[in-house]
């Protein structure tokens, strides 16, 4: 089971549940989801881990994508953009993925 932490209590928290190898999740966001990811990456990185960040359901918005013409070479080009992503993040031990209407993060240890 996972734990949620609001964005006030990210600091205070974050170092615990990287060190015990902790799925998460940060809500209450509004305004402060890159400051988030940038203490939750540093936090994992100064454990000597890695992650990759992604937004949470951009692979179906491309798959919708395909359909032709301008829509359809954004398509192909956002694909081609999230693979080289994911190989140059291959295997993380944590990924973080961002969910933008919901303002929250869900960070999932892998490994």
């Amino acid at each position: 089971m996972s734990e949620t932490l609001k964005f006030e209590d990210l600091k205070s928290n974050i170092d615990r549940c990287i060190s015990n190898k902790s799925s998460f999740s940060v809500i209450g966001l509004s305004g402060k989801m890159n400051l988030a990811i940038e203490l939750i990456e540093n936090a994992i990185e100064r454990k000597d881990l890695t992650c990759r960040v992604y937004t949470s359901g951009r692979i179906a918005a491309v798959g919708g994508s395909f359909f032709g013409g301008i829509t359809g070479i954004a398509g192909v080009l956002s694909s081609v953009g999230i693979a080289a992503h994911n190989l140059a993040t291959y295997n993380p031990d944590y990924e973080i993925a961002k969910h933008l209407i919901d303002n929250k993060l869900t960070i999932e240890y892998k490994k």
